[in-house]
């Protein structure tokens, strides 16, 4: 079960992050000079491109890694930080999103995010996640407040839970 989680998220993560350095060229190739069809070709390949195979590998890739925190019991500080890097990744992934849109509704009238920014952002987010993947990092000590490190045993702030 495991091993087909892994299989399923490392599949899709490599389906994702390739999107994520390939719509920043398809979107870098919209130009506003170019004649009706072969714009309407171009922009049909990006969006379709975003809808039909970027975004259901982020949203694959997304839950097999949850299924996979879930099913191994990773709750680890490193883990947290993991978290909050794939959260920069689906920001790129909206931003591209963004991009889409306004090339269609907008053809020719506004620019495009520069495909550099866009990539070299994509590489260093996934090489940030790759390395608490791989390293595993302990936070410093001192980094996070004592009471994050260990339970408190308090109870909740409410008298009974309302029915």
């Amino acid at each position: 079960m495991i091993t087909a989680l892994k299989g399923l998220h490392i599949a899709a993560l490599i389906v994702w992050c390739a999107g994520l350095f390939a719509l920043p060229l398809l979107l870098g190739r919209h130009d506003p000079g170019l004649s009706q069809a072969p714009y309407a070709r171009l922009r049909q390949l990006t969006d379709s491109s975003y809808r039909l195979v970027m975004t259901p590998a982020a949203v694959i890739a997304i839950a097999a890694g949850t299924a996979l925190v879930f099913a191994r019991g990773v709750y680890e500080p490193w883990m947290a930080a993991k978290l909050a890097a794939v959260g920069l990744l689906v920001c790129l992934h909206a931003w591209q999103g963004l991009a889409v849109v306004r090339m269609g509704e907008f053809a020719g009238q506004r620019a495009t995010p520069g495909a550099a920014l866009l990539i070299v952002l994509s590489i260093g987010v996934m090489s940030i996640v790759l390395l608490l993947v791989l390293a595993k990092p302990a936070p410093p000590p001192g980094l996070l407040p004592q009471w994050l490190l260990s339970p408190l045993y308090r109870s909740l702030p409410i008298e009974a839970t309302p029915s």
